[in-house]
């Protein structure tokens, strides 16, 4: 059954990649990439999205300033430790950003505040300080990701669809 859904995954984002260029094709390919691995890795899938929402706003071509790449952000380091060989390459990114969020939720005990907080300072900065650790930047991320997190669990759980997928972060 998982093989048969994968393959016509594929075959979906195959097709979505040959008939559309840029915009919301490639956000849902990304989007259906973002479920499959959370379901694979039993990461939340608001968890996901909300990630990559404040990550790189589902730019899969997204460089920061530090060198984090593609739609998860990851650095150099967690690309190879998560087996993630092409940051840009949609599938992979994502697939080794939620293993590095699945790790993140073992080591932190499910506790998305450290989760976020971690996943844009580094796991060792917040395994020994916490949310202690005193950055303006990581607060602001934190409750950025806890917002989107809420918002989209609130809205899968009453059944409301969500809004017109448009590429980006939009209002």
């Amino acid at each position: 059954m998982a093989y048969r859904f994968r393959s016509r995954f594929l075959v979906f984002l195959i097709g979505a990649k040959c008939l559309c260029g840029a915009g919301s094709a490639e956000r849902i390919a990304a989007a259906r990439w973002a479920h499959y691995y959370a379901h694979q890795y039993a990461v939340p899938s608001d968890l996901v999205e909300a990630i990559i929402e404040a990550e790189s706003a589902w730019h899969p071509n997204a460089v920061s300033p530090k060198g984090a790449a593609g739609l998860m952000q990851l650095m150099p380091g967690t690309a190879v430790a998560f087996g993630v060989t092409n940051r840009f390459e949609v599938e992979q990114n994502i697939r080794g950003g939620v293993s590095y969020l699945a790790h993140l939720l073992t080591v932190f005990r499910g506790d998305v505040r450290q989760v976020a907080a971690a996943y844009i300072s580094g796991e060792k900065r917040i395994a020994s300080s916490g949310l202690r650790y005193s950055n303006a930047a990581v607060f602001d991320y934190v409750r950025k990701v806890v917002r989107l997190y809420e918002q989209k669990r609130k809205n899968r759980l009453s059944g409301r669809p969500p809004a017109e997928i448009r590429g980006g972060n939009f209002p």
